[in-house]
C-alpha cells in the first residue's frame, strides 16, 4: 500500500457497504484518502460496515447504482480522481432465482457508473470489479487467463461477462483515463455474512452447534483472503493513474495455483480452527448447477504488476476464523480489523 500516493486522494467507491467494498474503503480511509461511498444499506445484519463503524470514515451516500441521475450528481460532487466500482448483486444462487434483478444491477449498474464518470475532469483511473466466473468454464485444469473466452451458463456469470463487454464498449469515451476490469478469486475474510457462501454458512452453523452440510464438497475454487485482491486493485489503480494506456484492460487476481482447494477441504479447516464444528457431505448435489473446477491464472499480475498473494491459504483461513471469533466475543472489531491490516502490510 503506497500511503503517500493515496493521502488526500479523492476516491469514489460503489458498494462500500458490502464485504469487499468495506475492506477497500476502510484501508483507503486509514491511508488518508478522501472516500465517498455510494451504495444501498448494508445487505446483511450483522455487516462488516456496521461492525467496524465504517460510516465515520467515509462520506456515505445511500442510493442505487441503477439511479443514474442520483449517481451522476454524487460522483460530480465528489470530483473523484479514482473510481472503484464494486456495487453488484454478487450471489450465484440468488441470480438463478432473481435473474432480472441480477442483470439490471450488474449490467445497467456498470453502464451508469461509466456514464457518471463522463465529464469528471479530474478523473485519472477507474477499477471495475467483476468476477472469476466471467470465463466460459470448460473445467480446465489450468487457470483461466485474461485473454480466454468470456461466457457463462448461469445468470450471475453472464451478467458479469456482459459488464466486461460494457466496459470495453466505453473505452473510447476515456482516452486519458486508465480503465481496468479486475477478476478476483473466491474471497474469504472476516465480515461476510451473505447467505449461501461457504464461510458465512460455516460460521453460522458452528456458532449455533449445527452441522454444516456441503452441497458440492468436491468443487475446486481459488480461495484467497480479501486483502490480497484488494491490494491488487489498489496497486493497479496507482499504475493506471500514472500510465493509463499501458495498464488498462482486464486483470486476474487469484491465489497461487497450489492454493486452489476443494470446498470440503476449506470447510474442514474452518471446523478444525473453530472447534468444535461438524461437517457433512450432502447425499446428492442440490440446487442450481455450478462449475466443479475453477482456477485463475494471475501470471499477468505477477510479471507486469509485481503482485503476488501475501497470505497463504492456511493463513487466510486462520485470520478469517480469528476475525469471526472476535466478533462472537464482542471485541472491538475496528481494532481487530486494524491489526489484521497491519499484520498483512508487514508480511513478506
Amino acid at each position: 500500500m503506497n500511503h503517500a500516493f493515496w493521502g488526500g486522494k479523492s476516491v469514489f467507491i460503489t458498494g462500500h457497504t458490502g464485504f469487499m467494498g468495506g475492506w477497500l474503503a476502510f484501508w483507503l480511509a486509514r491511508s488518508g484518502a478522501r472516500v465517498t461511498g455510494y451504495a444501498l444499506q448494508p445487505p446483511t445484519e450483522p455487516s462488516f460496515y456496521d461492525a467496524i463503524g465504517l460510516a465515520g470514515d467515509v462520506n456515505s451516500i445511500e442510493a442505487d447504482v441503477r439511479d443514474l441521475h442520483r449517481l451522476s450528481a454524487a460522483m460530480h460532487e465528489a470530483a473523484p480522481e479514482i473510481v472503484f466500482h464494486l456495487a453488484a448483486q454478487p450471489l450465484v444462487r440468488t441470480a438463478y432465482y432473481e435473474p432480472v434483478e441480477t442483470f439490471s444491477t450488474n449490467v445497467m449498474g456498470t453502464v451508469n457508473v461509466l456514464e457518471a464518470m463522463r465529464g469528471c475532469e479530474g478523473l485519472r483511473a477507474a477499477v471495475l470489479v467483476t468476477t472469476d466466473k466471467v470465463y466460459e468454464n470448460r473445467e480446465w485444469s489450468r487457470g483461466y487467463r485474461e485473454d480466454d473466452r468470456l461466457g457463462a451458463h448461469e445468470p450471475y456469470g453472464g451478467s458479469k461477462a456482459a459488464a466486461e463487454l460494457v466496459v470495453d464498449s466505453y473505452r473510447a469515451y476515456f482516452p486519458n483515463v486508465g480503465l481496468a476490469t479486475v477478476r478476483a478469486g473466491n474471497v474469504i475474510g472476516g465480515g461476510d455474512w451473505a447467505a449461501d457462501r461457504l464461510v458465512p454458512d460455516a460460521i453460522r452453523a458452528f456458532t449455533h452447534g449445527r452441522v454444516l452440510t456441503l452441497r458440492r464438497p468436491d468443487a475446486v475454487r481459488p480461495w484467497q483472503h480479501v486483502l490480497d485482491p484488494v491490494r491488487g486493485f489498489l496497486k493497479l489503480a496507482e499504475r493506471l493513474s500514472d500510465s493509463p494506456i499501458e495498464w488498462s484492460g482486464p486483470w486476474n487476481f487469484g491465489p497461487n495455483a497450489r492454493e486452489a482447494v476443494t470446498v470440503e477441504m476449506l470447510a474442514r479447516e474452518l471446523a478444525h480452527l473453530w472447534g468444535p464444528g461438524e461437517v457433512a457431505r450432502a447425499d446428492d448435489e442440490t440446487g442450481p448447477k455450478e462449475a466443479k473446477l475453477l482456477t485463475l491464472s494471475s501470471v499477468k499480475a505477477h510479471t507486469k504488476l509485481d503482485w503476488r498473494p501475501k497470505w497463504s491459504f492456511a493463513r487466510a483461513v486462520v485470520e478469517t476464523v480469528n476475525w469471526y471469533r472476535s466478533h462472537v466475543l464482542h471485541e472491538a472489531m475496528r481494532d481487530v480489523t486494524e491489526r489484521q491490516i497491519n499484520a498483512y502490510e508487514g508480511a513478506n
